[in-house]
């Protein structure tokens, strides 16, 4: 096991290196992969049909090719999924992840090529600890310790049993290079059950084996494992169980509204947490320095990012931006072009730069998670911040929640409605729900221009509205929609009152 450490060590700082490299040089890094892929896939179906072989610039393919959604791709992948090679990527697909930032009824399927595992997916994980590394030089996270992964499950896909299906977590677990197990728990058949009551269950007795210095996943199953943790213990937190532990990484949700219950888990400063962009499409960014919660944008992992103003998305033409020429502070949809085939794609996620030496990103949101039907333009993150700083304010922790609109009536205005699972803090707890909505409703003024001026003198908008839901509403939904575990999550904004009627009809249930 030493020999094992002092070599990933020499790894990591080789690695370091090179991000630092195109850390200082983002232009050129990206013109090579551009480079790479538009080469690579010359002579997939793909690639004939806008002639690859001839773009020799970045200009001309943003001019030949369209921007495209799973829609676009869809038949393409379908085929890739059924066994046909060469289409959006050269050679045969075997590995395709299910797409959970969405708990709509349609599941997107999206290709993970060998190319796209090694280069993007789990590279990104060995860039992470690169940069903990060189952050922390006196750190003990693999010194006679373990990490622990919270990962998904795969299937065979029924129509061709050859292909396989999955959370991205579960397909990245099972190709993890062999040397990696040594350092992680739990074993590889735990991690990937399907039942996630009970592999919480046996994740938590054997975790309490080891010297855990670290933990990987979203951050509400992580919370679930948690209190499994303490209840089999009978600890007070978790840090009497883990008294080495250094670090969380976490991504999939925004974390604010889970700091404060996560630091009463883990009530040490000298613990960090820190950020991961890891989605089912590749791993693009990593929080590079323990007190900066910007992600450092990966620009040498197998992907050519484009940007696109989130106002001109929906235009017949769109501009798209280079790293070379983004903007501060601008909010962009972002699009990218991959080692696994998919060309110029818009992922659903809405960032925004808040550096570019080197260049830096914040996820704002999503394209389609928001509300605008009143021409307020409320963003998740809007509502991430506010409602973290109302329950930092008023001592009280959130576990989930949604907002879906209250729609205009013959006689009444619109407005927000607010499903929101508290996390009690003590058996007796009581909330001030009144207090709750006037807070937060005001922080959010605070946040959004253009929710406050739909909120003036109540002219267009009501006073927000708070139903709390009963313990257990929102992963009964969960359980209901076949969307329990791994990566899924509740989508927080809605322009729809679909998911919030349905999570209120099932919370009756548990009254």
């Amino acid at each position: 096991m030493r020999v094992l450490n002092a070599a990933l060590r020499f790894f990591l700082k080789f690695r370091i290196r090179q991000i630092h490299d195109y850390m200082k040089n983002p232009a050129k890094a990206q013109e090579k992969w551009f480079q790479r892929l538009i080469n690579k896939a010359q002579q997939t179906q793909w690639g004939r049909k806008y002639d690859y072989k001839s773009i020799q610039s970045i200009d001309t393919f943003q001019k030949r090719v369209p921007l495209s959604t799973y829609d676009e791709l869809k038949l393409y992948i379908q085929q890739m999924m059924h066994g046909k090679t060469n289409i959006l990527w050269p050679g045969r697909v075997r590995w395709f992840s299910k797409s959970s930032g969405t708990t709509s009824d349609k599941s997107k399927f999206l290709p993970v090529s060998y190319e796209n595992l090694n280069k993007c997916h789990l590279k990104g994980p060995h860039d992470t600890m690169a940069m903990w590394y060189y952050q922390q030089p006196d750190t003990k996270i693999l010194a006679n310790a373990k990490g622990l992964i919270m990962g998904g499950t795969h299937n065979s896909f029924q129509a061709n049993p050859k292909t396989r299906v999955g959370d991205v977590s579960a397909i990245m677990l099972e190709n993890m290079p062999s040397y990696g197990r040594f350092f992680h728990v739990p074993d590889l058949k735990t991690a990937l059950m399907e039942d996630w009551e009970a592999k919480i269950e046996k994740m938590a007795h054997i975790a309490i084996k080891h010297n855990i210095t670290n933990i990987g996943g979203v951050p509400t199953w992580t919370m679930v494992l948690f209190r499994k943790i303490l209840e089999i213990t009978g600890k007070q937190h978790i840090l009497e169980v883990f008294p080495n532990f250094e670090v969380y990484m976490h991504g999939g949700v925004s974390f604010e509204p889970y700091r404060n219950q996560f630091r009463t888990f883990l009530p040490d400063s000298k613990v960090q947490f820190r950020e991961t962009y890891n989605a089912s499409e590749g791993y693009f960014a990593s929080q590079y320095a323990p007190l900066d919660k910007d992600m450092l944008l990966f620009l040498d992992n197998g992907v050519f990012y484009e940007f696109v103003p989130v106002s001109e998305l929906n235009k017949e033409d769109p501009k798209a931006y280079t790293v070379d020429n983004v903007e501060l502070d601008k909010n962009y949809a972002l699009v990218i072009s991959t080692n696994t085939g998919l060309w110029r794609y818009v992922i659903g996620d809405t960032i925004k730069f808040t550096s570019l030496k080197p260049h830096k990103i914040q996820i704002t949101g999503r394209t389609k998670h928001f509300i605008n039907v009143f021409g307020e333009e409320v963003m998740v993150g809007n509502t991430d911040k506010a409602l973290a700083k109302v329950c930092q304010q008023l001592g009280i922790n959130v576990k989930e929640y949604t907002v879906a609109p209250i729609f205009l009536s013959q006689h009444g205005k619109g407005g927000h409605e607010w499903l929101i699972e508290l996390e009690p803090t003590s058996p007796n707890e009581k909330v001030n729900l009144a207090k709750f909505q006037y807070l937060l409703d005001k922080e959010l003024q605070k946040i959004n221009s253009d929710y406050e001026a739909k909120r003036h003198k109540d002219i267009a908008l009501d006073e927000l509205k708070i139903n709390l839901m009963p313990k257990g509403a929102f992963h009964l939904w969960l359980k209901k929609k076949g969307k329990y575990g791994g990566q899924h999550k509740v989508p927080r904004l809605s322009n729809s009152r679909k998911y919030l009627e349905e999570i209120l009809a099932i919370s009756h249930q548990l009254y």
